[in-house]
């Protein structure tokens, strides 16, 4: 079986004003940053490509961030967007609300706290890492299809789920400290397959470093 990489892309910067953990809602567009971020990723990929990779394959989450993330990459690479449900940001009973501590220690909360590990307030790491990895395997096996030994694919996905996955693919234990997560807005976490479809090791970049200094930071999101 050839070898291949993908590549699981953190969307922009979110225009979130309020300061809402947004999680699945629906509407949150990029933020300027967020566009130019997504501009300059765009342009990483374009460098890649003619350097000799070739990038076969784009995926993105349903979520709006995902999809504007992806759109520039798109035009200019000439590939269409493929939606997946998979790489969906992860379930959080705290969508909507400002994730302050005032807002955590309120009792109608104390409940979701009841199993960090697991987590209790939202989708279990171990069912995100899961639907990801199966999305991802679907996307290596597509980007082969397309391009060969040596293609590549983008999926387009939020922090957590993205994190989830490489602490499984590289055998480490899931439950984490948030706030130590390696993935900011718009990095690249990359996932190079070897030709038994196993991930030989794990890339991890910023493209977008330029733009993070100053970027809203709202944990999870």
């Amino acid at each position: 079986m050839p070898q291949a990489t993908v590549h699981l892309l953190r969307h922009g910067e979110v225009h979130n004003p309020d300061g809402v953990l947004y999680g699945r809602l629906p509407e949150f567009h990029l933020s300027e940053r967020g566009r130019e971020m997504a501009r300059m990723l765009a342009e990483h990929f374009v460098v890649r490509a003619d350097q000799g990779a070739r990038i076969v394959h784009l995926v993105a989450s349903p979520l709006t961030r995902a999809q504007e993330t992806a759109m520039p990459t798109s035009e200019a690479l000439g590939l269409p967007i493929t939606t997946d449900t998979r790489i969906i940001e992860a379930e959080n009973h705290f969508e909507g609300l400002h994730p302050t501590r005032s807002e955590f220690l309120k009792p109608k909360h104390w409940y979701y706290f009841r199993n960090p590990l697991r987590p209790s307030w939202g989708e279990p790491y171990k069912e995100q890492a899961a639907r990801v990895i199966a999305a991802v395997q679907d996307a290596r096996l597509k980007a082969i299809e397309l391009g060969g030994d040596g293609a590549e694919a983008i999926m387009v996905s939020h922090q957590l789920p993205i994190w989830a996955t490489r602490l499984s693919a590289e055998g480490r234990r899931l439950a984490h400290d948030p706030r130590k997560r390696e993935c900011t807005l718009a990095s690249l976490t990359s996932l190079v397959f070897d030709d038994d479809g196993k991930v030989a090791r794990v890339d991890y970049s910023e493209p977008a470093a330029v733009l993070l200094p100053g970027a809203a930071s709202t944990p999870g999101a």
